[in-house]
């Protein structure tokens, strides 16, 4: 995230601070094709990909790229 400008990486950190406490009710979350526990969640042009383990209380951050690449 060091490589992202200062705006979008403070959107992102807010969004991934309400991410931590409801991972699957924050806005613009969807859940991933073909992944059971896969997530993104759309910041403008941006996306976080992430998975969640409910049994240990976990999100882990995948990807942060825009839309063209963080799927590839």
């Amino acid at each position: 995230m060091a490589q992202l400008p200062a705006g979008t990486r403070r959107l992102i950190e807010r969004k991934l601070a309400r991410l931590a406490r409801a991972p699957r009710e924050a806005a613009n979350v969807k859940r991933l094709k073909g992944h059971p526990h896969g997530y993104r969640v759309r910041i403008g042009v941006w996306r976080v990909v992430y998975t969640l383990d409910e049994k240990r209380l976990v999100v882990a951050i995948i990807r942060i790229a825009t839309r063209g690449g963080v799927y590839k």
